[in-house]
This record gives structure tokens, C-alpha cells and sequence, in this order.
């Protein structure tokens, strides 16, 4: 059997969370021989009730901060900025410059992804024509519905045209028109390549899109399984209780 490329791979990893107060320091585990791999090529979700370490696996596979134990590889390498230059990002929680428009916050993130002018525009238009965005590209971001900046945020993730792309609770405040739209652009990214790893608290649309799903229970990998129609809700309940 051939052996299945792994895009991201966390082998026994630990992460403690260190706080000092005074003369006190106090500890938090958030995860705990912690072991997952993500394959090349599939659309992989992460699920969890909140604090079961889903924020903290991500920020480890960014390399925003750092295991205190195991190792930790993204697309077959060590973390590093170069490593990380070809992963996309989408947070939860962005700063999308309200009064810029799409047009200059693609230009910005354009530069700061190292795009000269003509990859820069080449990119915007392509980005754009993806998902829909040339009525919008020069509006004001803090102008635009909360779907429309949901697309922004994954247009800015997608213009160094990424390997990786992660995506941290992609269906935040979207409406369910807004949440089909962007499980077609998931799917879309998906078929042309792209590996995809998301977090999500909604299991029946993890259920529609995911291959595998994992789910975390304080800080461990409580179960790994294929994504089966009509079952992942009950895999979840009987993996967290």
C-alpha cells in the first residue's frame, strides 16, 4: 500500500499554558499527548466543545506558538515562516480594516504575502472571479454583510494560492444561504487540490463536507473516524461524554 502524505502531523505534542502572577505561576494543560495527522488532498474537521484544544491546534500549526513536547510537521517539514507561507489562514475572529476596501485589503496582504504588482493583480482577479466578488471589490469592508465579509476573509487566505488552507469556524455568523455558499467554495477549493483543515460546532454541516473528522475532548484526541451520513453526531456525543 502506498504511503498516505500527511499535510499536517502532530505526534505525541504537549502545550501547557504558563501564567505568573505575582510570586505564583500557574499551569493549564490544553493538550496532552496530543497526536493527529491531516492528509494531503482531504477535507478534515475538527470538533470539540469549547476549550478542548481546537484553538490551540491551530495556533500550533501556524507556528503562533510552540509545543512543549512532540513534534509537530506541516507539509512534511518543521514549521517555519517559510513553511508557513504556503498555508492559508481564515480566523474566527478577524480585524478586517473596516475602511479599507477589498480591493486595498488584497493589495496589503498581497504585499505582506512577498506579490509584486502584476502577481498581486493577477491574483485579485482571479480570487475574485472565484467567489463572486467584483461587485464588491471596491466597497468598503465595514460596508459589506457579514456573508460578504466571511468571503473576503477566505479571499485574503487564498491569494498566495496556499496548499493548506485552515479554517477556524468558516461558518460564523453566516446565514444558511451564506453557510451553502461557503461549504461550495470549500468543496470547490477541495477539488482542485487543496487540503483543508476546519473547526466547527456545527456537525451536521461538518457531516455534509468533511472525509475525516477528529474529535477533541480536553485537550486529547478523544476519536478519529471516517465521516459517515447521519452518524457523526452520535460518534460526538459518545466520544465527549
Amino acid at each position: 500500500m502506498d504511503k498516505v502524505e500527511k499535510a499536517l502531523e502532530f505526534t505525541n505534542v504537549g502545550k501547557i499554558y504558563r501564567r505568573n502572577h505575582f510570586f505564583k505561576t500557574t499551569e493549564t494543560k490544553a493538550l496532552t499527548d496530543f497526536s493527529l495527522d491531516v492528509r494531503k488532498g482531504e477535507i478534515f474537521c475538527l470538533l470539540g466543545l469549547n476549550g478542548a484544544g481546537k484553538t490551540t491546534t491551530v495556533k500550533l500549526a501556524l507556528n503562533l506558538i510552540f509545543p512543549d513536547s512532540g513534534q509537530i510537521r506541516v507539509l512534511g517539514e518543521k514549521p517555519s515562516p517559510e513553511v508557513i507561507s504556503r498555508v492559508g489562514y481564515v480566523s474566527e475572529s478577524p480585524y478586517l480594516f473596516p475602511y479599507l476596501t477589498a480591493r486595498e485589503l488584497f493589495n496589503l496582504m498581497g504585499i505582506l504575502s512577498g506579490l509584486n504588482a502584476p502577481r498581486r493583480a493577477e491574483a485579485i482577479d482571479r480570487i475574485c472571479d472565484f467567489l463572486s466578488l467584483g461587485d464588491f471589490i471596491d466597497k468598503k469592508i465595514g460596508d459589506c454583510s457579514k456573508g460578504m465579509q466571511q468571503r473576503v476573509l477566505l479571499a485574503q487566505a487564498l491569494l498566495h494560492d496556499p496548499e493548506l488552507l485552515i479554517l477556524d469556524e468558516p461558518y460564523s455568523g453566516l446565514d444558511p444561504v451564506g453557510i451553502s455558499q461557503m461549504r461550495q467554495y470549500i468543496e470547490k477549493l477541495n477539488s482542485e487540490g487543496k487540503t483543508i483543515l476546519m473547526t466547527s460546532h456545527l456537525i451536521a454541516e461538518s457531516e455534509k463536507i468533511a472525509k475525516r473528522a477528529g474529535i477533541l475532548k480536553d485537550g486529547r484526541v478523544a476519536k478519529v473516524i471516517p465521516v459517515r451520513q447521519g452518524l457523526l453526531e452520535k460518534e460526538f456525543l459518545e466520544a465527549v461524554s
